[in-house]
């Protein structure tokens, strides 16, 4: 499968998701927005990878290919191919199938537990995860559940935590895809954001998670993408 990742800034890459790709023997290939690179016609891949970012989806004044980017994403839908959408690549998901994205009522920024919801633990996509886990947040939009979509999982700071729509559109507001590099480089970057608040930890709560930790999102991640693709 011809897989196209979509990467708003340098600081959020795609982390564990590249040995996923190469590892299943997947052709992998990117745009790097930020660079203003052009983005690939419907015919030049199967499936999108859509990364996350501090912007929000509607800053086109500040982010002018973020227009494009919705298009694309949206064109993608309706030519049947399948997607997964990171932070704000699950908002933009959502956009694209008509839900509206909006400030949330908190911040997330940390780790924090979600968990399944009764439709999460009934979905194919799920079966076998945990029905709740901590996982790597940092986000402050958020979004209604598309019509017609699954709603896979929530968390008390955030209700509309992951969707699944036609078993091929999977939105997740969190990083499994994180190591403590990709966190470190997050933090490097937006570390302004740290400031106190009920679901927003300090630096040193953030870099104090373990390995196993890590290694417990990557294989969700893992299995997530093998049945999405």
């Amino acid at each position: 499968m011809r897989l196209h990742a979509l990467q708003h800034v340098p600081f959020e890459g795609l982390g564990t998701i590249t040995n996923w790709v190469l590892g299943q023997g997947h052709q992998l290939s990117s745009t790097q927005l930020y660079k203003e690179e052009p983005l690939p016609s419907m015919q030049a891949f199967d499936g999108l990878i859509i990364m996350g970012g501090p912007m929000n989806i509607y800053e086109d004044s500040r982010y002018p290919w973020l227009a494009a980017e919705r298009r694309l994403i949206k064109e993608a839908i309706c030519a049947g191919k399948s997607a997964i959408g990171i932070c704000l690549g699950a908002q933009l998901l959502a956009d694209a199938l008509g839900s509206p994205v909006f400030a949330g009522k908190e911040k997330e920024i940390g780790w924090w537990p979600i968990s399944l919801t009764e439709d999460g633990k009934k979905s194919q996509l799920c079966s076998g995860l945990p029905p709740a886990a901590t996982v790597f947040h940092w986000h402050g939009d958020t979004f209604n559940i598309p019509k017609g979509a699954v709603h896979l999982a929530e968390s008390q700071g955030c209700s509309s935590q992951a969707f699944l729509f036609e078993d091929r559109i999977l939105g997740l507001q969190f990083h499994l895809e994180a190591t403590p590099e990709t966190v470190d480089e997050i933090l490097a970057h937006c570390s302004n954001e740290l400031k106190p608040a009920k679901y927003i930890q300090t630096k040193d709560q953030i870099k104090a998670a373990p390995k196993v930790r890590f290694q417990s999102i990557n294989t969700m991640l893992n299995t997530l993408l093998t049945r999405l693709f």
